[in-house]
């Protein structure tokens, strides 16, 4: 079976997902009828134009990812519809346009290598979307972050979904020219390797220029992710462990500093540190509190798909914002550890095979796209679910594909086309 043919097969289980999950959404409300149906075959028909175009403009790009995408994508649409059915009709409207910058960033970045020659004017136009929700009259906050541009009448647009992506084409195209030099004039200090200030540090100027940033504008979540694929790239690039560790430990000095002087960073800290105070929960230790409270209640199988407890007897909010950053706690209270781990797996999937990708890839730059875009994305996946769990602190970050957010779909599907890209370059015949 040829390559697109299992991406044309992979996606009915996704269009069954939906079908299945409205369906057990309308038996919950004692509504059953034919809309789930309807639903299915309309998600079913804009994925297979999808595949029609890929087949058509990507033929020899990875099989998998779409499909893996499409069941995701399908999954959120049910539990947004589950939790507010006006917000999921807007998610259904962001999965169209989504969609169309799809195929947008197919065809107008065909030869993604290109992306070179802007390099620096992409690092500036990331940074200045970065410090664009700080502006005043601009920006708007959200649970004490500066997340969002918000456009009056229309809606709230999240910048930094989409500055994560040019940060990572700006270092990859950098350290593709800089990966020898940072090795070759090394230097060996109390047995770890520095490398030498002058090829080093740009790449320390923007990263510690975007970490400022996103300290001033309060999303830690990001700020974590753009961290995490800064060490990746830097040790695919150069098969330096030192680097990392170089990098852990200036991580660890700043996580110390900002968790002990920032009063937000400090408080979400201290609910980390103990949830289940009482003089906290009723002010900000309720989240994570209540969110640790419905994962247990769901146990192994969950309570049932539509049965989780969103408000209080008394109208007020038990899970607070459960269509975005608690979407993976209604996860497990409804499907239990069962459905919460399929959707982990999923993920895992999708992350390995964003590092295949990078295995196949022919050229340096390529090999470092693909790393950078995977790793932010394992990173999106795991400061959310490890914020919901109280691994880490709780940040912000959306669950992608899931979690609601035009911005966030949008960026994802511009994301999977740069995968996309440059997997149909490395698996196609020489």
């Amino acid at each position: 079976m040829s390559a697109r043919n299992r991406e044309l097969l992979g996606l009915i289980p996704a269009s069954l997902l939906v079908t299945a999950g409205f369906a057990a959404v309308f038996i919950q409300q004692g509504s059953l009828s034919n809309v789930s149906l309807t639903y299915g075959a309309i998600f079913l028909g804009l994925c297979v134009a999808a595949h029609v175009f890929l087949r058509i403009a990507l033929p020899y790009a990875d099989p998998y990812l779409f499909p893996l995408v499409a069941v995701l994508a399908c999954f959120g649409l049910v539990m947004v519809y589950r939790v507010d059915v006006t917000l999921a009709r807007q998610q259904a409207q962001w999965f169209v346009v989504a969609l169309g910058l799809f195929v947008a960033t197919v065809v107008f970045v065909r030869d993604y290598r290109k992306l070179e020659q802007y390099r620096y004017l992409i690092a500036a136009g990331s940074l200045a979307l970065l410090v664009l929700p700080r502006l005043p009259g601009i920006g708007a906050q959200v649970n004490g972050a500066y997340l969002g541009v918000r456009i009056p009448g229309v809606f709230v647009f999240q910048p930094t979904e989409f500055a994560k992506i040019g940060i990572v084409v700006f270092l990859a195209s950098y350290l593709r020219d800089t990966r020898q030099v940072l090795v070759a004039g090394a230097r060996r200090v109390a047995g770890i390797t520095l490398p030498p200030l002058k090829h080093f540090g740009p790449l320390l100027v923007i990263w510690g220029v975007a970490m400022l940033l996103l300290v001033v504008i309060r999303d830690l979540g990001s700020s974590l992710m753009f961290f995490g694929a800064f060490l990746a790239l830097l040790y695919v690039a150069t098969s330096r462990l030192s680097f990392v560790v170089v990098g852990l430990l200036l991580f660890a000095g700043g996580a110390w500093y900002l968790g002990t002087h920032v009063p937000h960073v400090v408080d979400r800290v201290d609910v980390w540190l103990d949830p289940l105070d009482a003089s906290r929960y009723r002010s900000t230790g309720y989240q994570i509190a209540n969110s640790l409270f419905a994962q247990a209640d769901g146990g192994l199988l969950g309570r049932g798909f539509g049965q989780a407890f969103l408000v209080t007897p008394n109208g007020g909010a038990l899970l607070p914002a459960p269509q975005t950053d608690l979407i993976y706690a209604v996860i497990v209270n409804e499907l239990g550890l069962a459905g919460a781990v399929a959707v982990l797996v999923t993920y895992l999937l999708f992350v390995q095979r964003g590092f295949k990708i990078a295995l196949l890839a022919r050229d340096s730059f390529s090999t470092l796209l693909a790393v950078g875009l995977t790793a932010v994305f394992a990173l999106q996946v795991f400061v959310i679910v490890g914020g919901v769990t109280n691994v880490i602190p709780l940040t912000g970050v959306t669950l992608p594909f899931v979690s609601y957010g035009g911005s966030s779909i949008l960026a994802n599907f511009v994301l999977l086309a740069l995968l996309l890209l440059v997997s149909d370059r490395a698996r196609r015949p020489s």
